[in-house]
Order: structure tokens, then sequence, then C-alpha cells
């Protein structure tokens, strides 16, 4: 089962449909894999499938035992120069919900938002998920619910002690290149935001990005 290509189906699925196949599905089966067999998924389910005889349609098998290694938690993120990277590396991890945040020290504000969708796909095929997060649309730091909100603060690399209090997690919060500016931690700080402290060097976003999301969910 491991070794059968993995493919997101973008609506309901249920063992007996016949699912009309996008062009792109048949080539990667047949050009790329040189199969007729998959497994394919969605809304935390996994299943058996296959190629009809005539080769535009994907025939429903049994559900598979694959338990959906996604977890809850909501990923707020200022988008980056290598918001590809970070997303594709944050969905393996299996967050739930993305969701960007333009901040004021946000450069990339000019994202193609439906080449992230086609990453996360892929990421979310790739490691094992029976879902792929849901991408919102991005919000201004302005208009952040702070409750509950964990925020990896990088003022620990700057020699600032930072005592984790985290006892569970739900909304985790990663800056821009350059970092939060002194007013966005004030008014963090003032929300009585969590603070997650990332050791003493000072990590690229998307390094950030994993490392955080590693240690909520270690919690």
């Amino acid at each position: 089962m491991q070794n059968k290509p993995r493919i997101f189906i973008n609506q309901h699925i249920e063992t007996g449909d016949n699912i009309v196949a996008e062009k792109h599905i048949i080539h990667y089966l047949t050009r790329v894999m040189r199969t007729n067999d998959c497994l394919i998924f969605n809304d935390g389910a996994e299943y058996y499938a296959s190629l009809s005889n005539d080769g535009n349609h994907i025939i429903v098998g049994d559900k598979t035992n694959h338990v959906d290694p996604s977890n809850d938690l909501v990923f707020y993120f200022a988008p980056i120069k290598k918001t590809d990277e970070m997303l594709n590396m944050v969905t393996q991890m299996g967050v739930k919900v993305l969701q960007p945040v333009i901040t004021e020290r946000t450069v990339a504000r000019h994202i193609n938002w439906e080449r992230m969708i086609k990453i996360i796909i892929e990421a979310s095929e790739q490691s094992g998920r029976n879902s792929i997060p849901q991408l919102l649309s991005p919000i201004l730091f302005k208009d952040l619910d702070f409750n509950g909100l964990i925020v990896a603060d990088e003022r620990a690399g700057h020699g600032k002690e930072i005592v984790d209090k985290i006892e569970s997690y739900g909304k985790l919060f990663v800056g821009p290149e350059g970092g939060f500016s002194p007013q966005e931690f004030d008014a963090m700080d003032k929300a009585g935001v969590y603070g997650l402290s990332l050791g003493k060097t000072i990590l690229r976003a998307e390094v950030a990005a994993v490392v955080a999301i590693a240690k909520v969910l270690n919690k």
C-alpha cells in the first residue's frame, strides 16, 4: 500500500463511487507512475482506487485503515519570500488551518495563492495525510484575535528570558523575515499572548515555523 501513489480528490468520497478522472491525474498515473492503482483521500479518510478500463474514471474501492495524522493546530503566519517552502513543511507537520497575517514588516504581499494550494495538496499527498489544511484569506495584524494565541518569540535570541507556559495549543503565530515590530510585540504582550522560545539563535522564518510547531505539538 505504501508504494501506491496517493491522490487528493476534491469531493466527497465513498466506496463504489465512479469519479471522473482529471487529465493531470490520468497522466500522473499512466505516464509517470505507470499504474492504474492508487490511494485517494479527502475529509480524513483514505480509499483504495483504480482507473477504469477506459482510463477516464476512478473507481473507488474499500476504505483503508490508515488513520489521518493531521492535528488541530491553526497556523498563523506572515507571508515570506519562501512562503512556498514554509507551507510545504507545515503541511507535512499536519496543521489543520493556514491563516496568513499581514504584519508591519511583511514584504511578501503578492503571493500566488493558487500556486500555494497546489503545493499544499502535493505536500498532503506525500506526507500521508488524509486531508489537506484549509488556506484562509489574508488578514491584517490589527484584526488578529489574540485569544489563545501562541507566538514564536524571537526576542529569546536577543537575550530575553521567556518561560514557556503552554499547557495546550490551538493557534500558533510565526512572524516575517524581519520579525515583529516593537508595536506588534507591545500589543501582543498587553493582550497576554503566550511567548514560545525557539532557542538562543535567530532562525529563518520557514525553519522557525517547523521548530515552533514541533514544540507546541510535544507540549
